[in-house]
C-alpha cells in the first residue's frame, strides 16, 4: 500500500530530478479562468502545448539583470532589521481596482461579520478571502460592510478616514457595556471597528489574549446587531463567517468544520439569549456530548439551523462535510427542513410553481435542493500581483520573469542560503541552475500535515534542494518540535524554519519559490496553492477539500491540458 508520506517524496523526488526541474524553468502564461500562472512544460519528445521560450543571448539576459538590480539593498542575515521588516510603499488599492468589472443589475447592502480581516488582522486564509470577497462585491456596485472586532493589535496607520461613529451601549452578561463604533477604510473597503469597553480583545495578537474568546465573540456579535439597530442600519445580507459571528436574510459561510464553537447555556445567556432555548438536538446541541452532564452548545451547528442559507469554501469540501462529521447529519437534515417549507408555501399559494422552481434556495431542475453551496474560494488577484507587488524587490509578470530570479536570489541571501559574494549580474543569472527553493506556508497544526513537512524538510535536504518553513505553531508541543528543528538545521545550507508570520515575509517567498508544499489533512479550499501559481510555483499537495478543486496531477497523463501541479 502506497502511504501518504510516500506518496509526498515520490513528488518531490519527481520534481527534484535533474532531467526534470533542473533545467531552465518552465515559461508560464495567465488563464482567463483563474487568474493564475499555468505551466507549460518542456520535453523535446512532445509536439504539444508544452514547449518553452526559446533563450537569448547571455549578454542580453545579462544586461536586462544589470538594469533590474540597479538601487536594490541586498539583505543579509546579520542585518540589524530583517529585511521583511524594511519600509514598504504603501499599497495603492485605487490603482489596482480592475479596469472594467459587470456591474449587477439587483444591488445589495452586505455586511460582512467577522473575526479577521488581511491585511490589518489577518491569522489564516479566512482573512484574506473576507477582503477579497468584499472587494469584489464592491467592485460590482454593491455597498459593502466590514464589522470587526478593534482589536488592540491592528495599526491604525493602516486605517485610512478612521472616525467615531457613534458611542452606544451593548448588553452582556447582565449589564450594559459601554461600546464605540469607528468606521475607516482598509483596502479600499468600508469598515466598522467594534470597541467594548471591557477587557475583550486586548491584547499583541488577534486570538490568544487573556480572555475568553467565546465570550467575547458572543459580546462582539450582539454589539454588532444592536450597532444595527442604534443607527438604523437594515441590510439586504448579513454575511456571517466562521462559529464567531451570528428582516435581512442571513448566510453563514463555514471555511472549517472542525471550528464548532463550543459553549455552554450559561455562556449563551450572556448575550441576551436564553441558553435553556436552544439546548435541544434540532437546534444548538452538540450531538457528541448527548447524554452529557452538561451537554455542551455548538454555535456552528446554531448557526446552520437559523441561516437561510450556507455555504463553504469548495466543491470537494462540501461532499466530504456531507459524508463525514457530527454535523453532516445537521446539514442533511436542515436541507430537507428547507424542501418541505417551500413545497409547503408552494401548496398555500404563497409561491408559484415557476418561482418555486427558480428560488435561490429552492429547488433546480433536477430537483435537488440548493440550500448548502459549494463555493470555491479565490484570491485577491490585485492584492497578489506579482507584476505590482510593493513587497518584492523585483516585480514580474508572465510576459517578462526575470524579476522571479532576481526574488529567488534576494530571499536565499537574506536569509544565508547562498554564500555571501559579489553581487555580478553572472552571478544572479546562474541561479536558475541552483538548487530548486521549496516554501511551505501557513499555521503549523496537525491539519496541515505536520507529519509530511517534516518528512518534507529532511527529503529536500536529502535531494540537495532547499525549503523555507514560515508558519506559527499555537500549540506548545507542536511549537517546541518545530523549534528543535530549527535549532539544528537554521544554520545550514539548505533549511529556514521561521517561527513567525509576516505577511511582508510571505509574498517574497512566493516569489522566490519554484515550489509550495501544501500536504493538508485535509483543507476546505486553501489559497496558498493559488497565491503560489499566481506567483509562478508549482503547488505540490494532498488531493483533499479545495485542493482538489485547484490542482491537477501533471502526472495524469488524460488531462494534460488541466495539469498544473
Amino acid at each position: 500500500m502506497t502511504t501518504m508520506s510516500s506518496v509526498v517524496e515520490m513528488k518531490i523526488d519527481a520534481f527534484f530530478s535533474f532531467s526534470h526541474l533542473l533545467k531552465p524553468k518552465p515559461s508560464f502564461t495567465t488563464t482567463k479562468q483563474s487568474s493564475r500562472f499555468t505551466f507549460h512544460y518542456h520535453d523535446k519528445n512532445q509536439t504539444s502545448k508544452f514547449r518553452i521560450r526559446s533563450q537569448v543571448g547571455e549578454e542580453k539576459r545579462t544586461a536586462s539583470i544589470d538594469s533590474r538590480v540597479k538601487g536594490i539593498v541586498w539583505p543579509s542575515p546579520d542585518d540589524e532589521i530583517d529585511f521583511w521588516n524594511r519600509e514598504f510603499p504603501r499599497w495603492d488599492e485605487s490603482q489596482q481596482a480592475p479596469a472594467e468589472t459587470e456591474q449587477d443589475s439587483d444591488l445589495m447592502h452586505i455586511i460582512h461579520v467577522t473575526a479577521e480581516m488581511a491585511p490589518i488582522a489577518k491569522v489564516g486564509g479566512l482573512g484574506d478571502v473576507v477582503t477579497g470577497l468584499a472587494r469584489a462585491c464592491l467592485s460590482r456596485g454593491h455597498k459593502v460592510d466590514i464589522m470587526l472586532p478593534f482589536y488592540d493589535c491592528i495599526k491604525r496607520e493602516q486605517i485610512s478616514e478612521l472616525e467615531l461613529v457613534t458611542a452606544y451601549e451593548s448588553y452582556y452578561d447582565g449589564n450594559w457595556v459601554p461600546t464605540n463604533a469607528y468606521r475607516g477604510v482598509v483596502s479600499g473597503i468600508p469598515v466598522i471597528f467594534i470597541q467594548p469597553s471591557n477587557h475583550f480583545f486586548k491584547g499583541q495578537y488577534v486570538y490568544g489574549g487573556s480572555y475568553n474568546e467565546l465570550e467575547a465573540y458572543l459580546c462582539f456579535s450582539r454589539a454588532c446587531l444592536e450597532l444595527m439597530q442604534v443607527t438604523g442600519t437594515q441590510p439586504d445580507i448579513i454575511h456571517i463567517h466562521e462559529w464567531q459571528t451570528e428582516k435581512p436574510r442571513i448566510v453563514l459561510t463555514i471555511h472549517n468544520m472542525e471550528h464548532y464553537g463550543e459553549c455552554n447555556q450559561e455562556q449563551l445567556s450572556k448575550c441576551g439569549l436564553d441558553g435553556s432555548i436552544y439546548a435541544t438536538v434540532a437546534k444548538a446541541v452538540d450531538d457528541r456530548t448527548i447524554g452529557h452532564n452538561p451537554e455542551r452548545l455548538s454555535l456552528l451547528k446554531g448557526g446552520i439551523v437559523y441561516s437561510n442559507a450556507v455555504v463553504t469554501v469548495s466543491p470537494t469540501y462540501l461532499k466530504e462535510t456531507l459524508c463525514s462529521g457530527w454535523l453532516a447529519s445537521t446539514l442533511i437534515t436542515n436541507r430537507d427542513k428547507k424542501v418541505s417549507l417551500l413545497y409547503q408555501e408552494c401548496l398555500l399559494g404563497d409561491l408559484t410553481e415557476e418561482v418555486y422552481m427558480e428560488k435561490p434556495l429552492g429547488f433546480v431542475a433536477q430537483g435537488s435542493l440548493i440550500w448548502y453551496y459549494g463555493v470555491l474560494n479565490g484570491i485577491d488577484t490585485a492584492m497578489w500581483n506579482p507584476a505590482t507587488d510593493v513587497f518584492l524587490p523585483s516585480q514580474f509578470n508572465a510576459q517578462n520573469t526575470k524579476g522571479k530570479k532576481i526574488c529567488k536570489y534576494y530571499v536565499q541571501r537574506g536569509l544565508g542560503l547562498i554564500s555571501k559574494g559579489p553581487l555580478a549580474s553572472k552571478h544572479i543569472n546562474q541561479m536558475e541552475n541552483k538548487a530548486p527553493l521549496v516554501v511551505c506556508i501557513g499555521r503549523l497544526v496537525a491539519q496541515k500535515g505536520l507529519h509530511l513537512i517534516i518528512h518534507a524538510i529532511k527529503r529536500v535536504e536529502e535531494l540537495g534542494g532547499q525549503m523555507i518553513v514560515l508558519g506559527k505553531a499555537s500549540d506548545g508541543r507542536v511549537h517546541s518540535e518545530f523549534e528543535g528543528l530549527a535549532n539544528l538545521l537554521n544554520q545550514g545550507p539548505s533549511i529556514r524554519i521561521l517561527l513567525m508570520y509576516s505577511e511582508e515575509l510571505s509574498h517574497m517567498l512566493y516569489a522566490a519559490a519554484d515550489m509550495v508544499l501544501v500536504p493538508s489533512m485535509y483543507e476546505p479550499c486553501g489559497l496558498a496553492q493559488m497565491i503560489g501559481m499566481r506567483y509562478g510555483v508549482i503547488p505540490i499537495v494532498r488531493k483533499t477539500g479545495g485542493l482538489a478543486d485547484t490542482v491537477f496531477d501533471m502526472d495524469d497523463q488524460l488531462h494534460r491540458e488541466t495539469a498544473n501541479g
